[in-house]
């Protein structure tokens, strides 16, 4: 049995990959694929909104963020993933495991905490329009999307500085990536320091987004059962895409939290798989088609760009 100081530990085993023999290959093709149109799609999208003044409202800018951030997600498992499928040593080196758990924690943590932003400013949007520029002014924004960023950073910055000092008993996770939970319970030194800072910090950055997203959901609802029916139409319209994405990627996280902290010997490995992998696959995959096909301005901007591009093809050929 392994016993060693998580700084002193050179690498970690994955224990959740399998041999597939000659189907690795095309699960290596499935998987660059999707990791290629994530990176098309949330690119495509941060430079129509970042090009187009028409777009730098708000809305957008949150918009903006949410994609680089599934930019930066997806960039912290593909690369890794894609490696890991073609080799037959499945090992992770310690400083790139805590690479990684840093990059998916905080991917997490922001795409949570900027969803809920968002929803305070759908309901600012929807509840106060005539007041709506001088509440969320572009400064502000930004000042709210750094504070989202420096805060999940910084967080686990802590996290992991507290995990470096434990004493593992083992170097086999059951898992496709570096995950801080199982980590921890390879520790068999004494981890509650580690313990009440993660039940403190997570409750922290679980509770006031879901107050946030609650307290402005509940207010939508209360003026769209009052307002006109212009008001519930444009509360759908910009409000639909949102819930999908925030509803979809709670879904994920809880899915990763389920085959991470309980046994699922008895749930087939490919479905074990699916639930660890779907919070960082699906979500930037989603959400650039929703908003992309659901935002009008987006919509808009997309097709004329496209007709642009079309035009200068054709005289160019002439």
């Amino acid at each position: 049995m392994l016993n060693s100081t998580f700084s002193t530990l050179s690498y970690l085993i994955l224990g959740a990959f399998v041999d597939v023999g000659t189907l690795k290959y095309f699960y290596f093709m499935v998987t660059a694929m999707l990791y290629i149109i994530i990176i098309i799609t949330n690119t495509s999208l941060i430079v129509v909104i970042c090009m187009n003044r028409s777009l730098h409202e708000p809305m957008y800018l949150f918009l903006c963020s949410l994609f680089v951030n599934e930019l930066y997600g997806s960039t912290g498992l593909f690369p890794f993933l894609l490696v890991q499928i073609l080799s037959d040593i499945h090992t992770i080196s310690a400083p790139f495991c805590f690479l990684q758990i840093f990059c998916l924690y905080t991917y997490a943590n922001v795409e949570f905490s900027n969803l809920a932003v968002m929803s305070y400013d759908r309901y600012l949007a929807i509840c106060y329009p005539l007041q709506y520029n001088t509440r969320m002014t572009s400064n502000k924004v930004v000042i709210l999307i750094m504070v989202i960023w420096l805060y999940c950073c910084v967080r686990f910055l802590i996290t992991l500085s507290l995990n470096i000092r434990l004493t593992l008993c083992g170097n086999t996770i059951n898992s496709l990536y570096c995950d801080n939970y199982l980590v921890a319970k390879l520790a068999c030194s004494d981890i509650k320091v580690n313990n009440i800072y993660g039940l403190f910090s997570i409750s922290f950055s679980i509770l006031i987004p879901l107050i946030l997203i609650l307290f402005s959901y509940m207010k939508i609802l209360k003026v769209c059962f009052s307002g006109s029916k212009q008001t519930r139409q444009k509360a759908v319209s910009t409000c639909t895409p949102h819930l999908a994405s925030l509803l979809n990627f709670s879904f994920g996280c809880c899915f990763e939290i389920l085959q991470s902290r309980f046994d699922m010997t008895s749930v087939p490995s490919v479905f074990c798989i699916i639930l660890s992998l779907y919070f960082v696959i699906i979500q930037p995959l989603l959400n650039p088609v929703m908003y992309g096909l659901q935002m009008s301005k987006i919509r808009n901007t997309c097709k004329r760009i496209l007709r642009y591009k079309m035009f200068v093809c054709r005289r160019d050929t002439k």
